[in-house]
């Protein structure tokens, strides 16, 4: 199986790479952010194609915040579906996602079966993990995110740019995010962002045979 693993930067991508280990598999740093994100994935499976050696699944990965008391710092979530918790619009009654709105889809499902394993050999939780354009800050966000989304595990900034970008592929997408600090008010002083990257590292050092298996 020819895997594209696709993080937001180097530090990430160095952690992956320590631990997945098959030859089978290329991972980049996108940059941040879904759009970054999107468009590095769609021209990396573009030019895959072209050279005659596409990828088979696409992985989000890199740290996130976790929300409590699902995912706690230090540990591993993968993603049982890939929200996109800000796209849409906010009004009065509340907010829409652009799902709602009719303008497209807010939600990609990670392949279940393949996912479910990666989450067993990981150690991880298996949950929703949240796309947000703007990293949670403070209480009164978190308890709104949570109140839509009440099974979410994780948010980061990728993963729903990258499922698109596999989607367009007809690609499988999965997430793998390692909780470097909790969701809520931002206090860069408490995130454990060394740990999480070694929980990242991990996670794929168990990972890795499985997406061999299934080459």
């Amino acid at each position: 199986m020819r895997v594209l693993v696709v993080t937001a930067v180097a530090a990430e991508a160095d952690s992956v790479s320590a631990g997945l280990t098959t030859a089978a598999a290329r991972v980049l740093a996108a940059g941040v952010g879904p759009a970054a994100a999107a468009a590095a994935t769609a021209t990396e499976l573009s030019l895959a194609a072209h050279r005659g050696s596409p990828y088979d699944v696409v992985i989000s990965a890199g740290i996130g915040g976790g929300f409590r008391p699902h995912a706690p710092v230090g540990s591993l979530v993968v993603a049982d579906a890939i929200v996109a918790a800000d796209l849409g619009a906010a009004g009065p009654d509340g907010f829409l996602s652009v799902a709602e709105l009719g303008f497209g889809r807010a939600t990609h499902l990670p392949p279940a079966g393949l996912a479910a394993r990666a989450a067993e050999a990981a150690g991880a939780l298996y949950a929703p993990v949240l796309t947000v354009s703007t990293v949670t800050g403070t209480a009164e966000r978190a308890a709104e995110l949570s109140r839509c989304h009440p099974r979410a595990a994780a948010e980061a900034m990728e993963g729903f740019g990258v499922a698109e970008a596999a989607a367009a592929h007809g690609l499988p997408v999965l997430e793998v995010r390692a909780i470097s600090n909790a969701v809520g008010p931002r206090d860069r002083d408490a995130w454990r962002v060394g740990d999480a990257l070694a929980a990242l590292r991990t996670g794929f050092q168990r990972i890795g045979p499985l997406l061999e298996e299934s080459s």
